[in-house]
């Protein structure tokens, strides 16, 4: 009999482990994606808000902060939704552990790391707005002004997705409990390694969609939620290799399309 209260007792107290962990990924996404919508608003109302934009002209550090900022929350609220599943194998292995060894590590350990991989990752996208918007290669909205960079994005992005170096992030990304099992580090500083080193997997895989960014607008909402919900789907889906190829050659044929219309 106490056995089997044992039993109940440990799976009632995993469920409310999961439940705790998930509304917290759900807490930070909403509060990421309050962030993305409101900076839409208020960039549509621009004459009612006073809203903090980066300078049309040259950058100050100010501005770069301001971008970085920007960055750094998309990257959240875009990257969390495919993270939340591995994010929840952690926590559900790493009770079995704590119950076996006694050894307690949090959850937001392995998500630290993990998040800290998208934020260097932001850290770059924003030098290179920068550099792109001193080259006037990019509108005060964050988007390409030139249809050739667009294009050559598109290409890029397009070409990316067949690359061994696609697959081999893919998989990974794809088999999170591979992972686990044969890199398993004990302890807070092993479980951020590994949140660090599952999410520059995640960033070799997504990368070069980050960069379509600049093609439809940095802070173009709807254009966000679509990378977000596609990387979502080639990494939990039956046959995700073959929707990365698939998308990919749409993308190289949007982009000679471009290209073709430009230089036509």
């Amino acid at each position: 009999m106490s056995s089997i209260r044992r039993t109940g007792w440990l799976r009632d107290a995993a469920g409310a482990d999961r439940a705790a962990v998930l509304l917290g990924l759900c807490g930070i996404g909403a509060l990421s994606w309050a962030y993305l919508l409101y900076q839409d608003w208020a960039m549509r109302h621009m004459d009612i808000v006073d809203m903090a934009m980066p300078s049309a002209h040259g950058w100050a550090w100010p501005d770069f902060l301001l971008v970085f900022s920007m960055w750094a929350i998309m990257m959240v609220a875009m990257m969390l939704p495919s993270a939340t599943p591995v994010v929840l194998l952690f926590a559900a292995v790493n009770r079995k552990r704590r119950v076996q060894r006694g050894a307690f590590v949090a959850t937001s350990i392995f998500l630290a790391g993990y998040l800290s991989v998208w934020t260097l990752f932001s850290m770059l996208a924003t030098l290179a707005q920068w550099w792109l918007h001193d080259m006037a290669l990019v509108s005060p909205m964050m988007i390409a002004t030139s249809p050739l960079l667009a294009a050559a994005l598109l290409i890029a992005a397009g070409a990316y997705q067949w690359l061994p170096a696609k697959r081999a992030c893919l998989d990974h990304c794809r088999s999170p409990m591979d992972y686990l099992a044969a890199h398993w580090r004990a302890g807070s500083w092993g479980a951020w390694c590994m949140g660090f080193t599952h999410g520059l997997y995640c960033t070799g895989c997504c990368w070069m969609l980050m960069a379509l960014l600049f093609v439809l607008g940095v802070m173009n909402v709807a254009w966000i939620a679509a990378l977000s919900a596609f990387v979502l789907i080639e990494k939990t889906v039956p046959k995700g290799l073959w929707v990365a190829r698939g998308s990919g050659g749409l993308l190289m044929a949007w982009g000679v399309g471009m290209a073709w219309g430009v230089l036509a």
